[in-house]
């Protein structure tokens, strides 16, 4: 008994002293899904550049928050003219860049300018920079911005990843050494492994970010993910692949569990260029020949919210359509013998890394089998798939299209799935060029609604955020309007 009550003292001082350490600590391991090719959000269009340098070493205009809400940034304020077209900015005083560079309104002109420069890969050039048909700045603090068109969403993209500043002395080299305005600097890329920042002392709130090191590791299978939390390998997974391990966690005390929403639209691309799929008759059958709710159950553990079109439910003037392709095989085979398509069609389903993509293409494959299109899965890695689906080398592919409000990707008929629809683009023009409010959600319903006529894609479900975390580290996002880890704001406690 003595021996009993003894060990149990002293378990019982170490848990208050194992507190204190921990909230003490000033580091912080994340994991994430999949490498990066590059660190330059500017000029690629991998998801995942964000999640690491976005708001730590790279700042832009404006900040978006978990709740979708838009504040000041590198801008401390602006103003817009009552037409929409003009927007002024008054920049932040006494900023710098990691290299000691002073940041001033010429930054902002030598990046939107270069963003929407020919030859540009910035993927929000034509939905943004295009659009600005002057950039003039009086002053070394001052940056008025005119637009071509009205774009009520304008303050929103400028926090986007696409938006962030760079000086012109060191942007070549941002996708492999970032320099930026942020909290945090970029120490170093162990390719293969993860990428290390450290706390920027000259940061002009460096007293408020607690954390002195934030090392980002790659691990994209999800067992892997799983192992390296329990080891305590990692302290935090913002976008936690392991679905179907999500009440382990629930049920293990040393972790805190949340499932937010996300921006990801996750949907089976379709090759617009390749026959049939030029067909909608075709497209139309393979809408109907998906349970969305199947996809879900089986490929999430029940983790997402079906959706019928390129938008998801929190963003403003959404549009349930999701009955606009019942689950209905019949119907499948009907439009594909209607299509004269010979049966069995046989194509290829490329598949991306994250495990949303891997489950969901067997469930998709799966069912299309049923109405006679035979889908031989391709397992490619993020490298492969962005330079072969994402250039337009696929049939199908699954992938979850996480910018916010980016239904201007499908104006492009250039877009790695070739829709192509002249009614589209001049409905999109009337959006951009809307003030009022209520007509800029009745044409975004319109849009949405003319997407699901034309099966541009199948549309799958939004994805989920699951968080899982160490329960004493604080501040993570729980939902995501926009690919981010805003790391000064996580603590230890």
């Amino acid at each position: 008994m003595k021996m009993r009550y003894t060990f149990a003292a002293a378990l019982l001082a170490a848990v208050p002293a194992m507190a204190v350490a921990q909230a003490g600590k000033t580091s912080a391991v994340l994991a994430i899904t999949l490498e990066p090719p590059g660190l330059d959000p500017t000029t690629g269009a991998a998801s995942t550049i964000g999640e690491i340098v976005h708001y730590n070493v790279l700042e832009g205009l404006t900040k978006i928050h978990p709740d979708g809400s838009v504040t000041p940034l590198l801008a401390e304020s602006w103003s817009v003219e009552p037409d929409g077209r003009s927007y002024t900015f008054r920049l932040r005083r006494g900023v710098r860049f990691h290299d000691g560079e002073a940041f001033d309104a010429s930054d902002v002109k030598f990046s939107f300018e270069r963003a929407k420069a020919e030859g540009s890969t910035n993927k929000a050039k034509k939905a943004v920079f295009d659009n600005i048909s002057r950039i003039d700045t009086p002053d070394a603090n001052t940056v008025i911005l005119t637009l071509a068109q009205p774009d009520g969403t304008l303050l929103f993209r400028l926090g986007e990843n696409t938006a962030v500043i760079l000086d012109p002395k060191s942007a070549a080299g941002t996708a492999t050494r970032p320099i930026g305005t942020g909290p945090f600097k970029f120490d170093q890329w162990a390719k293969g492994s993860a990428v290390t920042l450290s706390a920027w002392s000259g940061y002009r709130a460096a007293s408020e970010v607690k954390l002195r090191k934030v090392t980002f590791r790659f691990i994209n299978d999800a067992a892997a993910q799983v192992a390296a939390l329990l080891a305590g390998d990692v302290d935090a997974i913002p976008r936690f692949q392991a679905s179907q391990s999500v009440e382990q966690f629930r049920r293990d005390p040393r972790f805190s569990v949340t499932a937010g929403g996300s921006n990801g639209k996750t949907i089976v691309s379709i090759n617009h260029r390749r026959k049939p799929f030029d067909d909608v008759r075709v497209r139309r059958a393979m809408s109907h020949a998906i349970d969305r709710k199947a996809v879900v159950a089986g490929a999430m553990d029940g983790f997402g919210t079906p959706i019928g079109s390129h938008m998801v439910p929190s963003d403003a003037g959404y549009v349930d359509l999701t009955g606009v392709y019942p689950y209905n095989p019949e119907k499948a085979r009907a439009l594909l013998k209607e299509a004269g398509v010979a049966t069995p069609l046989n194509v290829t389903l490329t598949l991306p890394p994250p495990q949303y993509a891997r489950k969901s293409g067997e469930v998709v494959a799966a069912q299309l089998a049923k109405v006679g299109i035979n889908a031989r899965i391709e397992n490619v890695e993020w490298a492969q798939w962005l330079s072969g689906a994402f250039k337009g080398n696929f049939d199908l592919t699954i992938i979850s299209h996480v910018e916010p409000l980016d239904l201007m990707i499908y104006t492009n008929p250039q877009y790695y799935f070739g829709y192509d629809s002249p009614s589209f683009r001049a409905l999109m023009d009337k959006y951009n060029a809307a003030i009022n409010p209520q007509e800029r959600l009745r044409l975004i319903g319109d849009a949405q609604r003319q997407l699901a006529s034309d099966a541009a894609n199948i549309y799958l479900f939004q994805l989920p955020q699951i968080v899982v975390a160490n329960k004493r580290l604080k501040g993570l996002w729980s939902s995501s309007p926009i690919f981010a880890n805003d790391m000064a704001a996580v603590s230890w406690q």
